[in-house]
């Protein structure tokens, strides 16, 4: 996925996952060719719900890059904490046409186990082994950010080894375009153009593209990964949640939560400001939240904003809700290996409300190692949560 990204190449087009005729909004960035089967035993796949597929393959995923073992770890020093914005949301409208159809007697008694937000991360655990700490955080679109955060405080504080973190996500369906089609939320210009049709912080965007997937993180405590003589990508060095108090849906108007938690993380982190590089931004596409990120940065940084590079990856892969800010803290620590940054796509038409470094269009490579990148997340419900990454050094 990240050779994709920085090559410019973009994921979004037609749906497939349900009749196009039941959406104004015909564009979304899916997850295709899928097979569970390759991670979980079909038989309990077939259960569950799409969303927690692809934790499942998320997880699995990150334990073999990880080369790591279920069996060499102590299994009551292993957590995992994987989130979801949305929850099962599939199964919640097939049910539903199965109660309106054929009765209540014909529900599956999977029904309520498919649908909450906790459940990834508890079939995850019982297929891995995992009898540490456990749970599910739900915080729309911060939700990612938030539990790879939450999972970094149960290693500082040495109640776990390893944990498994991240966020899923699969609302790609009827239900879920007509809810965020009704707000307004969605960008209802880009059915004949999918490639094109997420522009964050372009002056000619017009609202977010949905995504699917899932972002999980395998996080060892330092001892722990050099014990076994495990590839480090990086040190998550610092982490920070907030809110701002505001509006449900709108992030405040000047930026204020988001500075705050900037600042919060950088200060947890035990670095300077001037030392971030890069950011992966929020950058929904929306009018309100890339305009309002700005803001942030500005705030935070000052001078130091406009030395920046900031992308949003959404430009390429669609916002994936409570996924996304897992799969975007994985892409810093890409970034942080790789010395390249991928680029903001389809930014052709300057902002004066936005016009901060984000490395429009073609991928960006420094010519030093990056030392620090951040990743931040807002949600609706005021949420905000920001990741700080460093370059490991052994110390």
């Amino acid at each position: 996925m990240f050779n994709n990204l920085l090559d410019g190449k973009c994921g979004i087009d037609r749906i497939t996952r349900f009749d196009e005729a039941l959406s104004p909004i015909k564009i979304a960035s899916e997850v295709k060719d899928f097979d569970v089967t390759k991670f979980w035993e079909p038989k309990d796949a077939k259960r569950y719900d799409r969303y927690a597929h692809f934790a499942m393959a998320a997880a699995k995923t990150a334990m073999v890059d990880g080369k790591l073992n279920k069996d060499d770890v102590n299994s009551k020093r292993f957590g995992v904490i994987i989130g979801s914005g949305v929850g099962g949301l599939e199964s919640v409208e097939e049910s539903c046409r199965i109660l309106f159809n054929k009765g209540p007697k014909r529900i599956t008694p999977f029904l309520l186990p498919s649908i909450i937000g906790n459940t990834a991360g508890g079939l995850v655990a019982i297929e891995l082994g995992a009898k540490g700490p456990n749970f599910g955080v739900v915080s729309a679109c911060a939700t990612g950010t938030h539990a790879i955060g939450e999972a970094l405080r149960f290693l500082q504080m040495g109640d776990c080894d390893v944990m498994l973190a991240g966020g899923t996500e699969a609302a790609i369906t009827p239900l879920g375009f007509a809810g965020f089609a009704s707000m307004r939320a969605m960008c209802s210009d880009g059915n004949e153009n999918p490639k094109t049709c997420s522009r964050p912080f372009d002056a000619e965007r017009s609202g977010f593209v949905m995504g699917e997937g899932a972002g999980v993180l395998l996080l060892e405590t330092e001892e722990h990964a050099l014990k076994r003589g495990a590839k480090i990508y990086c040190e998550l060095a610092g982490y920070a949640a907030n809110c701002d108090a505001f509006h449900i849906t709108a992030p405040h108007p000047e930026g204020e939560g988001m500075s705050d938690c900037l600042q919060m993380a950088v200060d947890s982190a035990g670095i300077k400001l001037t030392d971030v590089q890069y950011v992966n931004a929020h950058g929904t596409s929306t009018p309100l939240n890339d305009k309002f990120e700005t803001m942030a940065y500005k705030r935070v940084f000052g001078d130091h904003a406009h030395k920046l590079k900031i992308s949003s990856t959404k430009g390429a892969l669609g916002h994936l809700l409570g996924a996304a800010g897992s799969v975007e803290a994985a892409i810093c620590c890409k970034v942080i290996e790789t010395g390249s940054m991928p680029p903001t796509l389809n930014y052709k038409t300057p902002d004066p409300e936005c016009d901060l470094d984000y490395i429009p269009n073609v991928k960006f490579v420094s010519d030093k190692p990056v030392e620090v990148a951040i990743s931040d997340n807002l949600g609706f419900g005021g949420h905000n949560a920001a990741l700080v990454f460093k370059r490991y050094q052994k110390a």
